[in-house]
């Protein structure tokens, strides 16, 4: 990994960090701002550093100081609907740390960005105490999520699986450090 300055957002970060998740919702999921599930894009500092218990992380480019990759954490677990309801149960909000925004530029993948914000995520929710569980989903259709998530924790639903293939998402938890 190169010399990327990895760290908790600031104020000034939050105008980079929000257009590196809207071209990321645009180029990879092909859906473009969706407000039911993108509302934290818009505002992220409301939503990850106005709470104590929530986190967003950033690296900047080295050579320009740009924010290239984002990663949030927040205390609310997966809503029934549209997620399972045994989910819902089983990741309650403020007991569930929901990994969320784990987003990185094209031309800064491959470099263990990624792996170094999750990490970053697990030892806030660690710190914090009051985390039971880590959790997270993500659309397999994107180019390398599944797999990349497979090799942090396990699945604990897969959506492709249920009669009709619910929404086709795939369900993690994650091992949180102690």
């Amino acid at each position: 990994m190169l010399d990327y300055c990895i760290r908790a957002a600031g104020p000034d970060d939050i105008d980079g960090a929000r257009a590196v998740m809207l071209d990321t919702v645009y180029r990879d999921f092909h859906t473009g701002y969706v407000p039911r599930w993108h509302g934290d894009i818009i505002d992220p500092a409301a939503a990850y550093l106005a709470l104590a218990r929530h986190t967003l992380l950033v690296a900047l480019d080295p050579a320009d100081g740009t924010v290239v990759a984002t990663a949030a954490l927040d205390s609310r677990g997966p809503v029934h609907p549209p997620n399972p309801r045994d989910l819902a149960e089983r990741y309650p909000s403020g007991r569930t740390a929901q990994l969320r925004r784990v987003y990185v530029r094209p031309a800064h993948r491959r470099r263990g960005l990624a792996r170094h914000l999750v990490a970053g995520l697990l030892a806030f929710a660690a710190t914090d105490g009051g985390y039971r569980a880590v959790y997270l989903h993500t659309d397999p259709a994107v180019p390398g999520a599944e797999a990349f998530w497979r090799s942090l924790g396990k699945v604990v639903h897969d959506e492709r699986d249920d009669p009709g293939g619910g929404q086709g998402i795939v369900h993690f938890e994650l091992p949180m450090e102690r």
